[in-house]
This record gives C-alpha cells, structure tokens and sequence, in this order.
C-alpha cells in the first residue's frame, strides 16, 4: 500500500484549484459535496464554474495563480491541463505548505483523491493509486459483487503502462483503451502470466491509436418522476456510461448525481409558459455532441415517450445518421396514483385511462371534453397546474358534475410530494390557494385512498383544501 487511505477533515478549511476546463470541473463537482471553503484561480474559466461563484459556492478569481494564493490552503489541486503550468502552480502550493494534487499526474502528487460512494454520513472511498480510474468505477458500481481475483494483477501491470496510455487523447479514446482492457483483453491473457498482460497492453494500444474514430451514440433515457429509487436499471447504466448528459428542468440533482463524474451535463430545462430553451437547439445539442463521438445521454423526466417531444429529436437524430436507444422511464402518473392508493382502471368504473396535457405549443390544449365530462371517466393531467381554470371551466361547460373527485399531487415520488384532494367544482381556487411551486399531476376522478394515507413510504402530506 502506497497511499496511506484517511478521511480529512474540511469544513471551514481551504482548498484553492487552478484551472477552469474538464479536468477542473470534475475535481469541483467532488469537492463541491465537501463543507470547504473552495478557491479557484483561472482566467479561462467554464460556464458552470462561474454559474457556481454567483451561487456563493466557490470563489473565482479570473486569473493565473501567483505566489501567496494559496497560504493556509489544506489542499491544492493544478488542473490546468498543461505540464508546465500544473507544474509553477504546483511548486507555489508546496512552498505554501498545501498538499498537492496534480490531475492525471501521480509521480508528481503528493495525495491522490479516490472514487467515492456518497451516502453521507457514511462515505466508502475507493482508490487505486492513479492507476486505474475506470476500475475504480466498476468497483464503485459493483461495490466487490462478482470481481476475479486477476484485477489486482490486471491494475499493477496496467498502472506501470499508463504513460504508453498517454498516446491516446484524453477522454472517451482512453477510457475506452482502459475498459477494453480491464473488462476484455486483459482478464483473457492474465491465466497465461503476466509476461502475456503486457504484450496484450501493447496489442491493444496499437488497436486503439490505428482504429477510425468511433461514431457517437444517443441514448433517449427516462429518469422517471424524481425519486432515485425508481429509475430502471438500464436508465443507471446509460448514466453511467454517459460522456455527455443533456438534461430537463424536472430531472431531480439525486439522479443527476448518478451520472459518471467526468460526464459534461447540460441543462436544457423547459417550463411551460415560461423561460426555455428551443428545441431546435436541444437538437442541435444532441446532434453536435454525437457527431464528435460521445455517449449522449438525452434524460428526460418521467417517461420520454408521453409528452416528451420524443420524435422531434429521434428525427434530427436519424438525420444525422446517428445510432439511438429509447430507454423508457415510470411516468409521473404511474407513480403518483400508485401514491394515493388507487389504480388508472378499474373494472366497474372506467375501462379506459387518458393522460392529456394541460397545455401545448400553442397555448392551453384542447380535448374531448364532452366525453371526459361523462360519470366515471379518469384523466391524468400533465402540465395541468397554470390550466386549472381552464379544465375546470371546460368540463363544467360540458355538463361535468362539479362534485367529480380532483386529486393533484405536487412533486409526485419526492421527499417533499403534497397530494391535495378537492372536486372539480372547488379545483379553482384550490389550486391557487395552495400555492403550488413545484411540478404538480391533476387526476381527474380519482380521490386518495384515505385508509393508505398514512402508511405510504413517503409520509403524504394529505390535504382537503
């Protein structure tokens, strides 16, 4: 054992970075879950970097580092991508008395900062001694389930190879040479001895530096209404092996989290009625990052496929000649009437369900509305909450019984989720009264099932307003 592992403690202590590109952002998205005060010294720096500083998260000053930046500094991270600056940055921090890291340096860093499993309080941290970064995320999502005993071999043959690895690009090419490696070449020669390793390593680099670039792929992924816990297992694995995810206003930071560290994330939220960004932009976001070879995660929330303008993309995808998987997710009000104890059908009631959407492109969407007003008919309303009044007067207009059950349920499968019952002569202004603030689903004629309320695994909050 070469690196000494320990848990430092750093609330209200000093980490200084320098660097403002990939390598930076991934060492802040870690150092960020810390309770250091963070410094950074850059004068080229990211837009998530500065979007960090004006949230009061770190503090950024706009240029190179100099002498002095970093006294009483615990740690030092230089991630400025190049030899000679991480090495100036560097030499400032030792004489200053910091620990140093240098990114993907490990002769030259005195500390190495491993992969880590959050669950705070509980933290399991996992290292390999710079050698072996993709292993360190297998064993990560793994946890030591199911691994051959040959990877301790595999990780000090590969650790005395990685400056031969250098050759590559940094990025998808290298990791892609390590986890052909890890998880293929290497495992198959490691039972012929270790001289059988190292000119398997040697094979697989010359594979690697003659090979075509490799053509991007789109994975069109559903994160489901919010809690982590109902993410489907292929959705997990396409976060994971994810370089690029471009994500929706709705998608919840605790699924956010689960995408690989290094991954560039791109909000491209949309709200209804308000502040969004285009679709012909999200396209062109997709499109762009495929063509250069990535692993595009396009996460949306809920289920992509209802009212997730799925073909509008999957079009501009097949336009660009791209290769797509559709990973559907649990819509919201799958998981919301399970929630409130009821089921979408029921024999007796309604042999048919319909999910509308409270409004559209043009403005608030049109409906049935003679046949939704009709005794026993259920709806799940999506993007209803700014439409209440609208629905409301539509189907009394249409001869709706105004005493018809209306259950909205805000946040459906958070830790905050409020589920509020009313009918549909009171939704407005219940709704207003209620003030809702976060993404709210309106069943039409469903009411909660009150003997449930209580025992449901998220606490409802259940109201009569």
């Amino acid at each position: 054992m070469n690196h000494f592992p320990i848990f430092l403690a750093t609330q209200g202590r000093s980490i200084v970075l320098s660097g403002g590109g990939d390598a930076a952002l991934a060492k802040l998205r870690l150092l960020l879950k810390t309770e250091a005060e963070i410094t950074v010294f850059t004068p080229d720096a990211a837009p998530e970097i500065r979007a960090w500083a004006d949230e009061g998260r770190l503090s950024l000053t706009e240029r190179a580092l100099k002498a002095g930046d970093t006294k009483n500094a615990a740690l030092f991270y230089a991630a400025d991508e190049d030899a000679t600056e991480d090495a100036r940055t560097a030499d400032i921090a030792r004489a200053d008395g910091a620990l140093v890291n240098i990114v993907d340096n490990l002769h030259d860093s005195e500390f190495i900062t491993p992969a880590i499993v959050d669950r705070s309080p509980v933290t399991v941290a996992i290292g390999t001694e710079g050698a072996a970064p993709v292993l360190a995320r297998k064993i990560k999502a793994d946890l030591e389930a199911n691994l051959p005993a040959s990877l301790g071999t595999l990780a000090r043959i590969g650790k005395g190879f990685r400056t031969m690895a250098e050759k590559l690009p940094f990025g998808v090419a290298r990791r892609d040479f390590w986890s052909d490696f890890y998880f293929n070449a290497g495992p198959r020669a490691v039972t012929q001895g270790e001289g059988a390793v190292e000119e398997a390593l040697d094979a697989l680099l010359n594979d690697h530096l003659n090979a075509t670039a490799k053509s991007g792929h789109v994975d069109l992924v559903g994160a489901g209404p919010g809690d982590p816990d109902l993410l489907t297992l292929k959705a997990r694995k396409a976060l994971d092996k994810a370089d690029v995810v471009i994500y929706d206003r709705l998608v919840t930071p605790q699924i956010l989290e689960l995408a690989r560290r290094e991954a560039i994330m791109i909000d491209a939220g949309k709200e209804g009625f308000g502040k969004s960004m285009a679709q012909d932009d999200i396209n062109a976001l997709i499109v762009e990052h495929g063509k250069n070879g990535h692993h595009v995660v396009r996460l949306k929330a809920g289920d992509p496929t209802v009212f997730g303008r799925l073909d509008e993309e999957i079009d501009a995808i097949a336009g660009a000649n791209l290769s797509y998987t559709i990973v559907p997710g649990i819509t919201a009000a799958s998981a919301a009437v399970a929630d409130i104890g009821q089921s979408l059908t029921k024999r007796g009631r309604n042999s048919s369900v319909r999910f509308i959407t409270g409004h559209d492109t043009k403005g608030y969407a049109d409906h049935d509305w003679k046949t939704l007003a009709e005794t026993g008919q259920v709806a799940a309303i999506y993007m209803g909450k700014k439409s209440a009044r609208f629905i409301q007067g539509r189907l009394l207009m249409h001869g709706a019984d105004p005493m018809t059950p209306v259950t909205v349920i805000e946040n459906v499968s958070r830790e905050d989720q409020r589920v509020i019952a009313t009918t549909l002569g009171e939704l407005e202004p219940t709704i207003t009264n209620a003030i809702l603030t976060g993404p709210a689903l309106t069943f039409l004629g469903l009411a909660p099932r009150a003997a449930l309320a209580a025992t449901s695994s998220h606490d409802l909050q259940l109201e009569a307003l």
